[in-house]
């Protein structure tokens, strides 16, 4: 009997099609339009989509800006032909914002869109506020941001690190927004989550209330078709879909230029997403980023390598809170675990130490325990990775 044999690209169409999980959408249903764009004097292809219902378009990648001080970086995302910048409150202490601030002074203010985040206090176990968590004080907050930002008002505002529906519908926190939406201070109100996505999602799109999303959607994500599900609801009800964490937690170590283009296509696949907001650090990854925008389509060496980067465990918490109600010490798990990744995988360690300030961890953290209780999901190794990181809450402050 003659053995058949097969060439490279046959070899590779079988191998995708006998391997399970990712889902790969044929271009046809993806929803954007082409346009040509000025960047830094050269014309160049980018692929803008539109963000549900506030009728803003947007090009495919836009940045996030948390993970870099640099004006000029910034400076080069803008002049580049990227239109969102994404911060929050709490980044770098405010340092994020102010930086952002100083890049925009004197920019035409319909060239650019801003979108900051608000948190307020919340028991890291229950994912529920506490009693801080009033009206008065994220409205403070946010006047603080403007100040920082140098503006009158931002394009989007989002309710920070949601992961419980309760939350969603937290009646000081919607008047918030009520009240910041009539005095012209935000155009666009919306919520974010790094956990839990499914149920918060669906809480935004019952609740009718907000214009976007902000969620971690990645193919690490083991439940990442329940995300899927919820996103495609939420679009359907007219909401903006931004995506985040598509490229970072994804990897066990820092991601090759390959591994970040199949990552940012991989979810911009998804019709539903109308834009992901990466947090590049240099001017190589922005140009990675821009070219990405020229044309979505996975090739199948990159298709082969996001099969075989979904089987590895990396440092991705997936966020699913089954560890919550093991530990006998009632540790903040989740937050724990994104402080690891935050310093392992960003490489960003005053990130990390500002997550773990908010913790109020005991003096002794797992070093009591003759065994642990807690079983992870994905088999993290739950004990040592917090005793590695909070060490952190004892070393003076980066930031």
């Amino acid at each position: 009997m003659h053995k058949k044999l097969i060439g490279r690209r046959d070899f590779m169409k079988s191998t995708l099609a006998g391997v399970g999980g990712l889902f790969f959408l044929p271009s046809s249903e993806w929803k954007h339009e082409i346009k040509i764009v000025e960047s830094r004097g050269k014309e160049k292809k980018f692929v803008y989509r539109t963000l549900g219902k506030t009728g803003l378009k947007l090009p495919v990648i836009n940045m996030g800006v948390m993970l870099t001080d640099n004006p000029s970086l910034i400076r080069a995302a803008l002049d580049s032909g990227i239109l969102l910048l994404d911060t929050a409150h709490g980044y770098m202490q405010g340092r994020n914002e102010e930086t952002i601030g100083g890049v925009i002074k004197g920019r035409h203010r319909d060239s650019f869109y801003i979108a900051t985040k608000i948190g307020l206090p919340q028991n890291r176990t229950t994912g529920l506020y506490l009693e801080g968590a009033t009206t008065e004080e994220f409205l403070k907050r946010l006047d603080i941001s403007l100040k920082r930002l140098g503006l009158d008002h931002v394009d989007i505002l989002y309710q920070h690190g949601v992961s419980r529906k309760e939350s969603v519908m937290y009646e000081p926190i919607l008047k918030a927004f009520e009240q910041a939406k009539k005095a012209g201070k935000i155009r666009f109100s919306g919520v974010s989550t790094h956990s839990n996505e499914p149920e918060v999602i669906d809480a935004v799109t019952d609740s009718k209330i907000h214009d976007v999303i902000l969620t971690a959607y990645t193919f690490k994500q083991k439940h990442y078709q329940e995300v899927k599900k919820a996103i495609a609801r939420a679009s359907a009800e007219g909401l903006g879909i931004v995506g985040m964490k598509a490229v970072r937690g994804a990897f066990q170590q820092q991601p090759t230029t390959q591994n970040i283009v199949a990552s940012f296509k991989w979810i911009l696949q998804d019709p539903n997403v109308h834009t992901v907001i990466a947090g590049f650090t240099t001017f190589e990854h922005l140009e990675t980023d821009l070219a990405i925008m020229n044309d979505l389509t996975l090739t199948d060496q990159e298709k082969l390598e996001l099969q075989k980067e979904a089987s590895i465990q990396g440092l991705y918490c997936q966020g699913c809170r089954q560890c919550i109600g093991q530990c006998p010490e009632k540790l903040p798990i989740p937050d724990l675990m994104r402080a690891y990744m935050y310093t392992y995988d960003y490489r960003n360690v005053a990130h990390a130490q500002d997550l773990i300030g908010l913790l109020d961890l005991p003096n002794r953290v797992c070093e009591d325990c003759s065994f642990c209780r807690v079983k992870c999901a994905i088999d993290f190794n739950i004990p040592k990775k917090i005793r590695d990181v909070a060490r952190l809450k004892d070393v003076p402050s980066l930031t």
